[in-house]
C-alpha cells in the first residue's frame, strides 16, 4: 500500500469491503487481538465489568495501555500504518514484529518470545473466548490470513466509531464505561448504566464463565457499539438493552434504516448506510440517543440525574 493511499483513506469514512472479502483476515487478527488482550488481563488489576481487559482505540492503531509488571508497565500496541506490533517498557526498551500472513500459533510464539527477551514472564489461558470453535492459540494453523489494505480500512473505520461513541458517552454523567474494544466479540463499544440492579444474567456465551457474564451486567444497561459484522455478513453498529423492557424491540428509532435483528437480538445500523449518508456522525448519534432513550423511556430511568443536559440546566438555573 502506498503512503498516498493510506493519506486517502485517512479522510473521513473510510468504504468497507464486503465482509466475505477479509472474513479470514478478520478471524486472524481477531485471535491475534485475543492473545494481547490475555496477556493485559493476566496482569491488570480486575476492574468492573471486565473493563480492565480491554484494548483501546489508538492514533496508528488498536494499544493495551500500560500494563503493570513487576514495579514497570509495558504497553503492546498494533501499528496498522506500518503494520506492526511493538512491545515497549517504561525502562526504555522496545520490540516490534512484522504484521503479515502468519498462523495464529507463529504470532503467539513470537509474542511469547519477545516477551521473554524482555524480561517479561507470564502464561495465560490459550484458549479463545466467544467464539464457537475455540481453537488454542499455540495449535491453530488455520487462521493466518492479513489483508494490509482491508485491515487499514477497518482500524480507519474504528476511529470514526470512537470518535462519535466518545462524544455520545460525554453527555452522560450517571455510570458509563470508557469507550473501549472488546477482543472478545472483535467489537467498539460503550456502556451505560440506570444505577439499578438487574437480574442475574443467564449467561450462554460461548467459552465465558458465566460468573464473567454474570458479574458484566449486574446493573441495567444501555450497550452500544460498532463491530465487522460477524453473523450478520457486513459491518454495522449495534445497541442492545439488558434487561430488554418490554416494547424494546418494537420502539421507533431514528435512523429509518435501522432495524431490531432479532437473532443477535440488537439494534442494528448498517456501517455503509452511516458512511454514505451526507452527515455520517448525527445519523450515528441519532442511533445511539433513540436506542438509549427506548431502554431509558421504556425502564423509567431517572433521566433527569443521569444526562448532561439535565445537570447542566440545574445548575443554570442555580447559578
Amino acid at each position: 500500500m502506498t503512503n498516498k493511499h493510506v493519506a486517502d483513506i485517512g479522510m473521513g469514512w473510510p468504504k468497507l469491503p464486503p465482509l466475505e472479502v477479509w472474513q479470514d483476515t478478520c478471524t486472524t487478527v481477531h485471535m491475534w487481538t485475543q492473545i494481547v488482550g490475555k496477556i493485559r488481563l493476566k496482569l491488570s488489576p480486575d476492574i468492573n465489568h471486565s473493563w480492565g481487559c480491554t484494548l483501546y482505540v489508538s492514533t496508528r492503531g488498536l494499544t493495551t495501555s500500560p500494563i503493570p509488571y513487576r514495579g514497570l508497565v509495558f504497553a503492546i500496541d498494533f501499528d496498522f500504518i506500518d503494520h506492526m506490533l511493538h512491545i515497549s517498557t517504561s525502562e526504555g526498551t522496545k520490540r516490534s514484529f512484522a504484521l503479515r500472513p502468519m498462523p495464529v500459533a507463529d504470532f503467539y510464539h513470537q509474542m511469547m518470545r519477545v516477551l521473554e527477551e524482555l524480561n517479561i514472564e507470564i502464561s495465560i489461558l490459550t484458549k479463545p473466548s466467544e467464539v464457537e470453535v475455540a481453537i488454542p492459540f499455540e495449535k491453530d494453523d488455520q487462521h493466518a490470513s492479513y489483508d494490509i489494505e482491508s485491515m487499514t480500512h477497518f482500524w480507519r473505520a474504528l476511529v470514526q466509531a470512537d470518535r462519535v461513541l466518545k462524544d455520545f458517552r460525554a453527555r452522560f454523567v450517571g455510570k458509563a464505561s470508557p469507550v473501549h474494544f472488546f477482543w472478545g466479540w472483535f467489537d467498539l463499544a460503550a456502556t451505560r448504566f440506570s444505577g439499578r440492579t438487574a437480574p442475574k444474567h443467564p449467561g450462554g456465551v460461548p467459552n465465558v464463565a458465566a460468573r464473567i457474564t454474570e458479574e458484566a451486567y449486574t446493573q441495567e444497561v444501555w450497550g452500544g457499539g460498532f463491530w465487522p459484522g460477524t453473523g450478520l455478513g457486513e459491518a454495522a453498529f449495534y445497541a442492545y438493552a439488558y434487561p430488554e423492557p418490554a416494547g424494546f424491540d418494537k420502539y421507533v428509532i431514528q435512523p429509518e434504516s435501522a432495524y431490531f435483528h432479532d437473532k443477535l437480538d440488537k439494534f442494528v445500523l448498517p456501517y455503509e448506510t452511516v458512511r454514505a449518508s451526507t452527515d455520517p456522525d448525527q445519523m450515528l448519534l441519532s442511533f445511539f440517543q433513540t436506542t438509549y432513550e427506548a431502554v431509558a423511556n421504556l425502564a423509567h430511568w431517572d433521566r433527569d440525574s443521569l444526562e448532561r443536559k439535565a445537570i447542566e440546566a440545574i445548575e443554570m438555573a442555580s447559578g
